[in-house]
């Protein structure tokens, strides 16, 4: 009779815990215990607490499809580039998606605070998003290095602005100061775009 494998049920009680909890202070043991195991089964199923807490993070993101959809929206050539950024911000900012914000720049603040332990998440919040907005930008004609320039500056405008977002609850006046920030990366492109010689 098949039912949910044991390591899919576990991970699903800890990104349920973690969702609810946070990860502050957190130890196997009780972690184990609040969902019903122990500290042995969770380091058998997912080898260590860091790769534990990396692994819930992904599997809470699921459960935010408006987050995790949020860049898909850049791929869509067919819309024009500002209307594709302001799209990513929408689905970045949700309402529904902020108990997942929450829980990942405190995941984020434990990565940089214990340098070596979260180093694979590290990388992929580093590079992640940044690849995929230089290959968006490559895509509408911008040379590699500068659509890697100008990716880094709209991801650390997204992530200051969920920073914001969280620590002032005013969706309102966060989405309009990047509205203007939005509609200034555009003409950026567009002028950078427009430098390149024709091929």
């Amino acid at each position: 009779m098949g039912g949910e494998p044991e390591r899919d049920r576990l991970l699903r009680l800890v990104a349920d815990y973690v969702l609810e909890h946070g990860i502050t202070g957190m130890t196997l043991r009780a972690l184990g215990r609040a969902i019903g195991t122990n500290n042995r089964m969770l380091l058998y199923y997912f080898g260590s607490k860091e790769q534990l807490i990396a692994q819930a993070l992904a599997e809470a993101a699921r459960r935010f499809p408006a987050f995790t959809a949020a860049m898909a929206a850049l791929d869509d050539r067919g819309v024009p580039l500002l209307d594709r950024l302001l799209a990513v911000w929408r689905g970045i900012a949700a309402p529904e998606n902020l108990p997942f914000l929450r829980l990942f720049f405190e995941v984020f603040g434990q990565a940089v605070h214990n340098p070596g332990r979260f180093d694979a998440f590290l990388a992929r919040v580093g590079h992640d998003w940044t690849n995929q907005v230089a290959g968006a930008l490559q895509a509408e004609g911008i040379a590699p290095a500068e659509a890697a320039a100008l990716a880094r500056e709209i991801v650390a405008v997204w992530r200051g602005l969920q920073f914001d977002l969280l620590s002032t609850g005013d969706a309102d006046a966060v989405a309009a100061s990047y509205s203007a920030t939005a509609a200034a990366f555009a003409r950026r492109c567009a002028a950078a775009r427009s430098a390149q010689p024709a091929s």
